[in-house]
């Protein structure tokens, strides 16, 4: 009867053990022992698991062929071990081309470069402003329309998606408070920013002109940024929910007298013939949109980093200018200050004598400051503001978009 020898696994959690564990050669004649073999348990390369000896098990049938150690080589008749040779394992995996590849650096860059196999939501149809801002994030990425902001949040909390790109603030149209108030609602985190120039085009069915218009659908927001182009034209402005989902109601209906104001991609997916581009007021027209996942990325400091922050305040003279002093001393420049009413607080009470109560707006305030959470001065900052500070919570920390 032989004896079957499986491996052992150990971790070294003292700083100098001594192991006495013992082998048996390829031949069961000859035990050898390790037990004046040390091991500095300080080195790095021993803070992990690792197969450092063999065990005994049940005892196996001697026709049966033991297993060899593979850190050990084999030993020749006379019992001398030859020289350490590493074996293909038989006993964990028959076919080892199956197994997954290790990522490299190099997948991981081009992975979160390109969007490959990447699952994107967005806010609106095919064609619609978000949708090419997460082309332009992610540009081999899959997106998904959804037809409400919050079902786009909701997307990535039900590991549907992948991420998110929502408008938060336009140049021209401001914020989009809807947004602002989901942010704080989920859990989600803030993993990038796009920058995307907006190009309002007006859209009409093929072969018609745009002095033949009488009416043009678009959003509200898009038909404000061109009021200047479409009241030359003398045309009736028409809202609907999303820009994209206005060229697809032309597209279907195909009335001549029936325009859109929209982009040229979705002029190119319904079928439209782009009449006149560039028809919003401002030609400096940017949105910036918002990455959502479920986890945040880590920090970094080898490019310019955004942080977002929202937090309230405790009651006080001069408190908001406290607040806002802790980046000034650090020398972080805040790019963006937003504030929204609490909804579950909405008054706050400053006096409760009997001759009357003095009651304020209580508000959220949202801060975008431009310093990476791996930097001291921002630590730092935070820690301070925590002093004044009711409420504090770190929306995400991520790259700067700063490209057009």
């Amino acid at each position: 009867m032989a004896l079957k020898a499986n491996p052992i696994w150990v971790c070294c959690n003292h700083s100098n053990s001594q192991l006495g564990i013992p082998y048996f050669s390829q031949n069961n004649k000859k035990i050898q022992s390790f037990s004046s073999y040390r091991v500095n348990c300080s080195s790095s390369r021993f803070k992990k698991w690792e197969c450092l000896g063999l065990k005994l098990a049940h005892p196996v049938e001697d026709d049966e062929k033991p297993l060899t150690p593979p850190d050990l080589g084999s030993s020749d008749a006379d019992g001398n071990i030859e020289e350490t040779r590493i074996t293909e394992s038989k006993g964990f995996h028959k076919d080892l081309n199956s197994l997954p590849k290790p990522l490299s650096a190099t997948d991981l860059v081009s992975s979160s470069n390109d969007g490959s196999k990447v699952r994107v939501a967005y806010q609106g149809l095919p064609g619609a402003y978000s949708e090419s801002a997460a082309l332009k994030a992610y540009p081999k990425c899959e997106t998904v329309p959804c037809d409400q902001f919050e079902s786009v949040f909701k997307a990535v909390e039900l590991w549907l998606v992948d991420k998110a790109v929502l408008p938060i603030e336009n140049s021209v149209g401001g914020s989009i408070h809807r947004n602002y108030d989901l942010l704080l609602r989920h859990r989600l985190h803030i993993v990038g920013e796009v920058q995307l120039v907006v190009n309002h085009c007006l859209l009409g069915v093929p072969g018609v002109r745009k002095e033949e218009l009488k009416r043009v659908l678009s959003h509200p927001q898009a038909l404000d940024q061109c009021e200047i182009a479409l009241n030359k034209l003398g045309v009736v402005k028409v809202s609907a929910e999303d820009t994209a989902l206005a060229a697809q109601i032309v597209a279907s209906e195909g009335v001549r007298e029936t325009g859109a104001v929209a982009s040229s991609r979705a002029a190119e997916i319904y079928g439209l013939d782009i009449l006149a581009q560039k028809i919003q007021n401002d030609l400096d027209n940017v949105t910036r949109f918002l990455i959502l996942a479920r986890e945040p990325i880590i920090p970094g400091t080898d490019k310019p980093h955004k942080t977002s922050i929202v937090f309230t305040l405790e009651e006080g003279p001069g408190v908001l200018f406290k607040a806002l002093a802790v980046f000034a001393l650090r020398e972080i420049n805040l790019s963006k200050i937003e504030s929204r009413p609490q909804r579950k607080r909405p008054l706050k009470i400053v006096d409760d004598s009997n001759k009357g109560s003095a009651k304020y707006f209580d508000y959220l305030f949202y801060i975008d400051f431009e310093a990476s959470m791996a930097e001291p001065r921002a630590q730092y900052a935070l820690g301070h503001l925590q002093e004044f500070a009711r409420f504090l919570r770190v929306l995400g920390c991520y790259p700067m978009d700063t490209t057009l």
